[in-house]
C-alpha cells in the first residue's frame, strides 16, 4: 500500500481551474466562450484565495502543522506551492487572452488600448469620459495620508506614479484610482468603418489621465493596474443582543477589512511604486504577491460583449419540455399519477417556477415549504412564495443566509418574504442547509395529499441556463413525509428523526453510503453481478475514499465522474485498480450528484445535494433521494452512461500528465451535446407513437 494515497485537495482544485483554462485554449471553443472561460477561470481563482488559500494561511499563522487537514502537506510549503502553480498559469492565461484577442482581428473586432485611439475616437471616449466614468472615480492621493484606506477586495486599482518639479527638484506622487464596477467594464466605440472597436474602461482612464490631475504640473505619469484579495471567512460570534441577520450583515462588511491574502500587480510596475504600495498597505512577504499583466479582474471577460457575433458564440440551446408533461396544464394532476424528472439546461427550468405559481394559486393547497441556497437576483421563486403567501397559504423557507458570496443577496429577499408574511427559518446552528427540496400539502377529499420537489442544484433561474442539474417531482408520499420530518429538524433539532426513504446530512449519510458500498462488496465476492458509477462535483471525504479503494480491492468495478476536487486517486494496483475516474469541463458547468449501485441487476439510484466532502456529509444537512420509478431510473443511468463515453471534453484522472484529455477511440463523442439529442429523441419518440 502506497503511503500517499490521497490527493492534496488545494492542488487538486487549481488542476479543476486549469481544466477550466484549457477550455479558454481550446482552439474548437468559439473565441468569445473562449474569452468568457477566461474569466471563469479568474473569478474562479477570486474565490479560491478569499476561502481556500485564506484558511491553509491561517493553519500557517496558528503554527499548526495542519497535515492531516492538508493531505501531509505542510501549511507554509503547500501556501509556497500554491503560489508558484498560480503564478505560472496567470503567465498562460495571459497568453491566451493575447492570442484570442490577436483571432479577433481576423473577424474584424479590435481590442485597443489607450495608444491606439484614432482622432475619430477620441471625441467619442472624452465624452463618454466626462459624462459617465469621470463622476464615479475615486482617487486616493496616498502621499497625503498616513495609512492607506482598506481596499476593496477585488476591486481593481489603478497605481499612478506622478513625476513632478517640487522645490528645483524631481519628486514621486504616488496616487490610487478604483476603477468603478458601476460602468460596465468593455467600452464598445462606434464604428465608422465597419469593423468592432472596444476598450476597456482601464484603458479609458489611462486615457484621460491629463484630464484627472490637469491641476498638476507633471513632467511623466503611468498607471498599473493592482488588486488585493482578502480572506473571506465570516465572523459571526460577539453581541448576543444582535440578531443573527444583523451580525451576518456586519460580517459580510467586515470582509472589505479581513486579512489581505493576495496582492496582484501588473509586473510592469515601476519597484518604487509597488514598494511604496506595499509598505503604505502594510503587506509583508507572507502575503500571496503575484505579478500578472496589464489587466487584472479577468473575471470581468465572463460578460464580454457579443457585438452581435454568433459565429463566435455557442449555439443557443432551446430548452426542452419534459416528455409527457405539458407545462399548459395543471402539473400537480400529472404528478399525482406519476413522478417526472427534469434535467436543466437540457429542459426548461420554468417546469420548476410553474410548480410554485401553481400551487400560489391553487385553493386546494394549504402549505408550502421549500429550501433556498442560492436565488437569482431577480427571483420567480421569491415571487411566487411571496404569491402564496398573500394568497393565504402558510409558506415556510428554510433560507441559508451563509451561502458564500451570496449572502447579501439572501438577505434581501428574507426581509423582502418576511414582510409579505412568509415564515423563515435560518437554518441550524452549526449546520449549513444545502439540500435543494420543496413539499406541499394539498386538501384532496377531505384528506391532505403531498406534492414536491427534490434537487441537485439551486432553485435559481440564472444558474439554470448554464448549470446541469436533476429535479424530481413526486407524489410519493413516503418520500415527502420524510422531508416533512426534514423541515421539523429544522425547528426542533436536537431530535435526531429515522427516515424511511431518503439519506440525510448529517446524521446517515456516511452510514448509508458505507452499508450500499458494502453490499456491492459482497455481491462482488459472492460472484454476483455488483458496480458502482458515481458522478458528482467533488470528492474529498478520506473517509469515503477508503471506503472506495476496500471496494476496488475487493473487485468491484468503480466508474467517477468527478468535475472539480478529486483526492483519490484512481488505478493504482493494490489500491484502486478497479477504480476509474474522469472530470467532463464543457459549455455548461456539470452540477449534478448521481450515485448507482448495481445491486445485483437490480440497481439502486439515487439524486442528491451532497457532494463526498467533509462537510456535505458531517456539517451541512443534504438530502439524498431514492429514484423508484423504473423509467426515471433508466434515463439516470442513460445519461450517466452518456457522460461516461465522452472522449472530447473528459480529462482522465489516472493520466501521468495532469488534466490530460482521455485517449479518443472511435467517433468524437462530447456528452453534454449527445445528452441534448438524447432528450430530442425522446420526444421525437413520443410525438411518433402518437
Amino acid at each position: 500500500m502506497r503511503e500517499n494515497k490521497y490527493g492534496n485537495r488545494e492542488l487538486s482544485w487549481l488542476k479543476f481551474n486549469q481544466r477550466v483554462l484549457q477550455e479558454a485554449a481550446d482552439p474548437s471553443v468559439p473565441l468569445i466562450e473562449r474569452l468568457r472561460f477566461l474569466g471563469i477561470f479568474s473569478n474562479n481563482l477570486d474565490e479560491f484565495f478569499k476561502v481556500r488559500y485564506a484558511t491553509v494561511k491561517r493553519i500557517d499563522l496558528a503554527g499548526k502543522a495542519g497535515k492531516k487537514v492538508l493531505g501531509g502537506f505542510n501549511a507554509g510549503r503547500l501556501l509556497k506551492e500554491i503560489t508558484q502553480i498560480v503564478i505560472k498559469k496567470q503567465a498562460e492565461s495571459l497568453e491566451i487572452l493575447d492570442s484570442i484577442q490577436n483571432q479577433l482581428k481576423d473577424h474584424d473586432i479590435y481590442v485597443i488600448d489607450e495608444n491606439e485611439v484614432t482622432s475619430e475616437q477620441a471625441k467619442f471616449l472624452k465624452e463618454f469620459f466626462l459624462q459617465k466614468v469621470s463622476p464615479a472615480l475615486v482617487t486616493i492621493m496616498l502621499n497625503d495620508i498616513d495609512k492607506v484606506p482598506n481596499l476593496k477586495d477585488s476591486k481593481a486599482y489603478l497605481a499612478v506614479k506622478m513625476v513632478q518639479f517640487e522645490k528645483d527638484r524631481l519628486t514621486n506622487r504616488y496616487i490610487l484610482i478604483e476603477i468603478p464596477s458601476s460602468i460596465e467594464r468593455f467600452v464598445v466605440i462606434p464604428s465608422t468603418d465597419g469593423k468592432k472597436y472596444i476598450i476597456l474602461l482601464d484603458d479609458l482612464i489611462r486615457y484621460n489621465l491629463d484630464v484627472i490631475f490637469n491641476i498638476f504640473d507633471y513632467t511623466s505619469i503611468s498607471a498599473h493596474m493592482v488588486k488585493i484579495t482578502r480572506d473571506a471567512e465570516l465572523d459571526l460570534e460577539g453581541d448576543l443582543s444582535k440578531s443573527y441577520i444583523e451580525k451576518l450583515m456586519e460580517s459580510v462588511k467586515d470582509r472589505i477589512e479581513g486579512d489581505p491574502v493576495r496582492f496582484v500587480y501588473d509586473k510592469e510596475i515601476e519597484q518604487d511604486t509597488l514598494d511604496f504600495l506595499l509598505k503604505k498597505m502594510e503587506i509583508d512577504t507572507t502575503d500571496s504577491l503575484i505579478p500578472g499583466g496589464k489587466y487584472h479582474n479577468r473575471r470581468d471577460y465572463m460578460n464580454f460583449p457579443d457585438l452581435g457575433a454568433k459565429h463566435l458564440l455557442y449555439d443557443k440551446i432551446e430548452p426542452l419540455p419534459i416528455p409527457g408533461l405539458e407545462i399548459q396544464g395543471s402539473l400537480l394532476e400529472k404528478i399525482s399519477k406519476k413522478d417526472y424528472l427534469q434535467y436543466t439546461p437540457y429542459q426548461t427550468f420554468s417546469y420548476t417556477v410553474k410548480f410554485l405559481r401553481e400551487a400560489a394559486l391553487d385553493p386546494k393547497v394549504k402549505s408550502i415549504k421549500i429550501t433556498i441556497y442560492r436565488l437569482a437576483s431577480v427571483s420567480h421563486i421569491a415571487s411566487s412564495l411571496i404569491n402564496a403567501a398573500k394568497n393565504g397559504k402558510r409558506v415556510t423557507v428554510s433560507i441559508e443566509l451563509q451561502a458564500r458570496f451570496d449572502e447579501a443577496n439572501n438577505i434581501k429577499y428574507a426581509e423582502k418574504m418576511e414582510r409579505e408574511g412568509v415564515k423563515l427559518i435560518f437554518g441550524v446552528t452549526g449546520l449549513k442547509v444545502h439540500c435543494k427540496t420543496c413539499i406541499i400539502e394539498r386538501l384532496e377529499n377531505q384528506k391532505i395529499k403531498y406534492y414536491g420537489f427534490i434537487s441537485t442544484g439551486n432553485f435559481n433561474e440564472i444558474t439554470a441556463k448554464i448549470y446541469t442539474d436533476y429535479t424530481l417531482f413526486t407524489a410519493h408520499q413516503g418520500i415527502l413525509k420524510d422531508i416533512e420530518k426534514v423541515f421539523d429538524f429544522f425547528e426542533v433539532n436536537y431530535k435526531i428523526k429515522r427516515y424511511k426513504h431518503l439519506i440525510v446530512s448529517p446524521h446517515y449519510t456516511r452510514s448509508k453510503f458505507s452499508d450500499l458500498i458494502d453490499q456491492e462488496i459482497f455481491n462482488c465476492k459472492a460472484g454476483k453481478k455488483s458496480g458502482i458509477s458515481i458522478k458528482m462535483n467533488s470528492l474529498s471525504d478520506y473517509g469515503m475514499i477508503d471506503k472506495l479503494y476496500e471496494a476496488s480491492r475487493a473487485g468491484v468495478k468503480i466508474r467517477l465522474i468527478v468535475r472539480g476536487i478529486n483526492c483519490l486517486i484512481p488505478e493504482v494496483k493494490g489500491m484502486s485498480e478497479n477504480i476509474q475516474s474522469i472530470s467532463v469541463v464543457d459549455k455548461f458547468l456539470e452540477h449534478p450528484r448521481l450515485y448507482i449501485f448495481e445491486n445485483e441487476n437490480h440497481p439502486k439510484v439515487f439524486i442528491s445535494s451532497a457532494d463526498w466532502m467533509t462537510r456535505n456529509i458531517d456539517h451541512r444537512v443534504e438530502v439524498t433521494c431514492p429514484i423508484y420509478d423504473d423509467d426515471i431510473k433508466q434515463e439516470l443511468i442513460e445519461t450517466f452512461e452518456i457522460c461516461w463515453k465522452d472522449n472530447v471534453k473528459a480529462r482522465d484522472f489516472a493520466s501521468k500528465e495532469d488534466n490530460s484529455y482521455r485517449k479518443k477511440e472511435g467517433k468524437d463523442f462530447r456528452s453534454q451535446f449527445e445528452t441534448y439529442n438524447y432528450y430530442k429523441q425522446k420526444l421525437k419518440s413520443i410525438d411518433n407513437k402518437q
